[in-house]
């Protein structure tokens, strides 16, 4: 018994022993990753995320990112074509304007204001940006021009064309807040003549007018023949003189940077999923839940308002099948894997707002895990610093309404009517104040969408920062892809900006110009099996995208888009074309507007200095060699057999491979 008890107190000693060793070992792996984990860079993080998620660096494939051939003959060329005479400041008064809405509208309307000045011979005061007025919570650093754009880089690229100025005389100024001066609000489809006829004569009566611009503009988009060196000049405003302030273009080159160095092209895209785009064209049933109340409740508004001249409720999926809706993410995911583009490509999700949220690029997300926006690329404390110090706000905390007492309950219920009553209803689930926080909380409570707050304000104006960002990386993309654009709307939008700085900087750069109602077509054909599509479908989607590419799309971009805004289609104006190549032929409109072709032939030291660019980067070697094509980085869907039947082919994506850019 003796001998039984003393080997249990080994094996209890020897157990023991056991556990405090490997206690001892956990400790000390624990120590040595908590070392590695204090030392760890977020950028560095990332950088080594993307080297495992993307593998070696592979060349350019030409057939996915190479250039457009049938358009690198075109080249940008905005400046005037005739004698072209100074301004004068002997000349009829000053002009100064108040500028509302969201970035693409403040941008196109600056355009406007200046071409007025020109066409007016009138003085131009910088305009006010309402957005970001210091009433709106703005950093004090910053005047409202000045919190987006360069003052300075305005005034002095344009010295040639409008004489601008800070600010209105002294004198001007008191006379201006006694109400002295007329004040008109043109609409954004306002002819030359209206200015000429109606404006003139009291800019010459008063010399001060104010003008008020909500729409995104103050003169039409298309100008007669005769005043083509006023489109030049919206092209020499919109694309040289309206720079970012310094801030804006250091990080957005430096995000640019981050980009390239993960030695990968990468594709910009923008889903152009704005609230009030989608009420205004009634894609409400695209949405699920409160995103489809609060869609229809701005539509409301807007017929209230006389935007809208349709009934608020009408059928979302034929809205879809004519264009007028914009693809989901989804789809834009689905497209790009027909084109070919392979799940580890980079795509950067582009604007500010993004209505759905996360939820609504699940999907996408899903097919390309490299999915990435600002808040990936920058730090807070870089995001900040470009917002610039600012006064603190109070919180937009839920405040419950108040409890009644005892008093107020015993009138009621003395108020209550004749007994016997019923019993009361059991009380109502109790609303949490999570439930309540957030910009959707109010339609829980009340149909009225309540005033916006102070740090609903300010957060609007750093809305006009992160499109400005997401904006300079849109131009820079090896690829741009639109979720949204000629939306049939009059106002501008994002994309068919950027589509248009695009055209004129780099015209043979890859910008797809897909059409809507072609793309809602061929998805119904596929509708049950998107994700396993058939080879002729696959075909038919590649050979629109790439048609799309070319003069189809330019045909197309000129046909809707040109109308509405001449920025996002400057073609011919403010284009030239190299004669390297046969010059095409040109094509016309029912108008007698010319929609392909009619640009002027660029002048021989434009023409000299290409050649001479081209030779320097060819270095003598063969064109075809410098794009090598990487075939299996390209991606083939899994096709369905005629019976409806899936192949046995796997998906191409490894879910091992995944990376979340919020790590």
């Amino acid at each position: 018994m003796v001998i039984i008890k003393s080997k249990m107190k080994l094996i209890a000693l020897f157990v023991l022993g056991m556990s405090v060793g490997s206690l001892v070992v956990h400790l000390s792996i624990t120590k040595f990753s908590g070392m590695g984990l204090e030392q760890y860079s977020s950028m560095d993080g990332l950088r080594h995320d993307f080297d495992s998620v993307l593998g070696p660096q592979q060349s350019r494939n030409k057939k996915l990112w190479g250039d457009v051939k049938s358009l690198e003959s075109l080249q940008p060329y905005a400046n005037p074509r005739i004698n072209y005479p100074a301004p004068n400041e002997n000349n009829n008064g000053f002009i100064y304007a108040k500028v509302f809405g969201g970035f693409e509208k403040i941008r196109s309307s600056i355009c406007d204001l200046v071409t007025i000045s020109r066409l007016l011979n009138a003085t131009l005061v910088i305009p006010e940006i309402q957005e970001s007025l210091r009433s709106k919570g703005v950093s004090y650093k910053f005047k409202s021009f000045s919190y987006l754009y360069d003052e300075e880089q305005f005034i002095a690229s344009l010295t040639s064309d409008v004489i601008i100025v800070k600010s209105l005389p002294e004198n001007l100024k008191e006379a201006r807040k006694r109400n002295e001066f007329p004040i008109l609000k043109p609409k954004s489809s306002a002819s030359p003549n209206y200015y000429i006829q109606e404006i003139l004569p009291k800019l010459k009566k008063d010399k001060v007018i104010g003008l008020i611009l909500t729409d995104g503009g103050g003169l039409q988009s298309i100008l007669p023949p005769s005043m083509s060196e006023l489109q030049r000049l919206r092209c020499r405003v919109s694309f040289h003189a309206l720079q970012f302030r310094s801030e804006i273009q250091i990080l957005g080159r430096r995000m640019v940077g981050r980009l390239r160095a993960w030695g990968q092209p990468f594709l910009a895209y923008h889903p152009g999923l704005l609230r009030d785009t989608l009420a205004y064209h009634g894609c409400a049933e695209l949405f699920q839940d409160v995103h489809t109340e609060l869609i229809q409740y701005r539509r409301a508004q807007m017929i209230k308002q006389g935007i809208v001249n349709e009934k608020l409720s009408i059928e979302s999926h034929l809205r879809r099948e004519n264009g007028s809706c914009p693809l989901m993410p989804e789809e834009v995911g689905l497209l790009l894997r027909a084109m070919g583009y392979p799940p580890k490509t980079i795509i950067y999700l582009a604007g500010s707002e993004t209505f759905g949220g996360q939820r609504a690029l699940i999907p996408l997300r899903g097919m390309f895990s490299n999915l990435v926006d600002s808040t990936s690329l920058c730090s807070k404390k870089e995001l900040s610093d470009l917002v610039g110090p600012e006064t603190s706000l109070p919180e937009d905390l839920y405040h419950p309404p108040p409890s009644k007492s005892e008093k107020q309950l015993k009138e009621e219920w003395n108020k209550a009517g004749p007994r016997p009553r019923p019993l009361p209803p059991p009380p109502d689930r109790p609303i949490y104040r999570h439930e309540k926080e957030g910009w959707y909380g109010w339609i829980t409570e009340t149909g009225k969408e309540p005033n916006p707050s102070a740090m609903n304000l300010r957060m609007q104006a750093h809305r006009l920062l992160w499109d400005a960002l997401d904006y300079i990386i849109s131009v820079e993309a090896d690829t741009f892809f639109p979720g949204f654009h000629n939306d049939g709307s009059r106002w501008p939008d994002f994309a068919s900006l950027v589509m248009g700085q695009r055209l004129y900087e780099s015209p043979s750069s890859r910008t797809y110009r897909p059409d809507r109602e072609v793309v809602a077509k061929l998805f119904n054909i596929t509708r049950e099996n998107m994700y396993h599509p058939k080879h002729n479908w696959t075909l038919s989607v590649k050979d629109h995208l790439n048609k799309s590419l070319g003069e189809d799309g330019l045909i197309m971009q000129s046909l809707f888009s040109k109308p509405v805004s001449f920025l996002s289609h400057p073609f011919p104006e403010c284009s030239c074309r190299t004669l390297s190549v046969k010059v095409p032929d040109q094509l016309k409109g029912n108008d007698g507007r010319i929609l392909f072709g009619g640009e002027d032939e660029c002048p021989t030291w434009m023409r000299r200095s290409q050649e001479a660019g081209s030779l320097e980067a060819t270095g003598g070697r063969n064109n075809d060699s410098d794009l090598a094509e990487y075939e299996s980085d390209t991606t083939e869907l899994p096709e369905s057999d005629d019976d409806g039947s899936k192949s046995s082919t796997a998906l191409p994506f490894d879910r091992d491979d995944e990376w979340d850019p919020n790590d």
